[in-house]
């Protein structure tokens, strides 16, 4: 690549991956570890290797392609947490999230030893090498690993992920980076399954992109996009080359293009590096590797960076059956002249084309009917009547106009219209079901009250079948009442013999 290492990025053709040749000792081999770009700088942090996780923090020099190994400042070697349960600063960790922001890099969730009940938000202050725990508010979601994070102005987006028991989400969680508060976000429509070890990224400031992934037993090679205007789901289909399933792979969008290196599904490493044109979503195969190659790899990272004005991504680690610590690089060509494709539903696009429309026909194109003197062109004169006749095709475009516009303002009335039905529905809706709650709860004590009067009523009913026995018996009764009370009457009628006490007794 030359004798110069500070100008190496200018001998590499586009599109094309080129092992970095490093001067010096390199970090450990790795996979799962977190990565990114700042100011010519790739940044590493922590990672796994042989089932052990990792705490060191390297940085790769792009310009000097050499590594060195940062030590951060930290006060004391462990914080408290609102638990009451010492969280460590830095401890060895995988499968988390690092994410840049001013000249801070946050990182986020991810595996270690030390089980916490919620995701744990570190720092690293890249200026001052001063790292820490943020202390962070409002609903912070449940730990977890495999998530994707994304920043959104000042804010990062957190999607899905595997928690501590190994239950698969497909959450979303805001995190606002001013005020240090998670959100919990409704979204609407259908979203995806849930997954981990996806990738994700962001278009035209609105969109946020989820591609791939794995459940405990499928790997998806599906899309889903997110509007962050209306947070509703939508599942584009993608055009272009055919899409391989995967999980544990990267991506970094760069001028409106998304790379995405790596993955695997547990049999194979994906081996096709693909660009996603995130404007009008076709897939190209950019590259391919053969065999176990480094990009092939899970848990590879992906970057981008800038040197000397031109585009570029960066790839460090991964894991196919070996462990790897070589950096890659690709120029990137240079962004085509695209605008941001808006996506939107159905009945947004019709409507959007519908003022589209009208748009175009309230400024009619304006005709130059002055001659220009050229020697090459020739002048077409113009009568009155032609004059004529477009004046009045501009006037029959005028009048279609009005129309549109009418019709317009016909289906907008319409619209409203049904809004308030459908409000007023919601509302009966809501009130019915009110209603329909209380008339089960009384519904339940009924049948509560029943099943006792039926019993009761049970009892009653032996006691009423057992009655003429008892009535019988009643009637013998008295019948040995009767015979009693003659027997009784006819003694006190006979006359005593006087007796002769115990002496007859005796005597006799």
């Amino acid at each position: 690549m030359g004798t110069d290492s500070q100008l190496w990025h200018l001998e590499l053709s586009n599109d094309q991956w080129v092992s970095l040749p490093v001067s010096g000792p390199r970090p450990a081999a790795r996979y799962k570890h977190a990565a990114t770009v700042f100011d010519e700088k790739l940044y590493i942090m922590g990672g796994s290797r042989n089932g052990r996780y990792l705490s060191d923090f390297q940085v790769f020099d792009l310009k000097n392609l050499t590594w060195s190994t940062i030590k951060l400042n930290t006060e004391a070697n462990d914080v408290k947490s609102k638990d009451g349960i010492r969280v460590e600063v830095f401890p060895a960790t995988a499968g988390h999230s690092m994410v840049k922001w001013d000249t801070k890099l946050f990182l986020l969730a991810g595996l270690s030893k030390n089980v916490t009940d919620r995701v744990t938000v570190r720092f690293i202050d890249l200026e001052s090498h001063n790292c820490g725990v943020v202390e962070t508010f409002g609903n912070v979601p449940v730990a977890r690993s495999g998530q994707s994070v994304t920043l959104f102005g000042s804010k990062l987006i957190m999607f899905g992920g595997e928690d501590w028991n190994r239950r698969l989400l497909n959450d979303v969680h805001v995190l606002d980076l001013e005020t240090m508060t998670w959100t919990a976000v409704e979204t609407t429509q259908a979203p995806p399954a849930p997954r981990f070890d996806h990738t994700a990224a962001l278009h035209a400031e609105r969109y946020l992109y989820i591609f791939g992934g794995c459940s405990h037993s499928i790997f998806f090679n599906d899309l889903h996009v997110l509007d962050l205007e209306t947070m509703e789901w939508s599942q584009p289909q993608m055009q272009g080359d055919t899409v391989t399933a995967r999980a544990g792979h990267a991506g970094v969008a760069v001028d409106g293009n998304w790379f995405i290196v790596g993955g695997g599904d547990n049999k194979s490493g994906a081996q096709e590096t693909l660009v996603i044109n995130m404007s009008k979503l076709v897939v190209s195969v950019l590259t391919s590797v053969k065999g176990r190659d480094p990009l092939a790899s899970e848990g590879i990272s992906i970057s981008s960076a800038s040197l000397g004005g031109e585009n570029f991504v960066v790839t460090f680690g991964g894991y196919n059956g070996k462990y790897y610590n070589e950096v890659f690089a690709m120029r990137v060509k240079p962004k085509d002249s695209l605008h941001p494709k808006i996506l939107q539903s159905p009945a947004a696009a019709a409507a959007a084309a519908s003022v589209t429309a009208a748009y175009a026909l309230a400024k009619p194109e304006t005709f130059n009917y002055a001659e220009k003197e050229d020697s090459n062109s020739k002048v077409i004169p113009m009568d009155n009547t032609s004059q004529r006749d477009l004046s009045a095709e501009v006037n029959l475009i005028r009048e279609e106009k009005k129309a549109l516009e009418s019709s317009l303002i016909k289906v907008t009335t319409e619209n409203s219209a049904v809004k308030t039905k459908i409000e007023e529905a919601n509302v009966n809706y809501a009130e019915l079901s009110k209603e329909l709650h209380s008339m089960q709860g009384q519904l339940v004590s009924e049948r509560s009250r029943c099943a006792k009067l039926e019993a009761q009523i049970g009892e009653l009913q032996k006691m009423l079948e057992s009655l003429p026995s008892l009535e019988a018996e009643v009637q013998s009764l008295r019948t040995e009442k009767s015979a009693f009370e003659r027997d009784m009457e006819l003694a006190s009628t006979i006359p005593r013999q006087p007796s002769a006490g115990i002496w007859k007794w005796v005597a006799g």
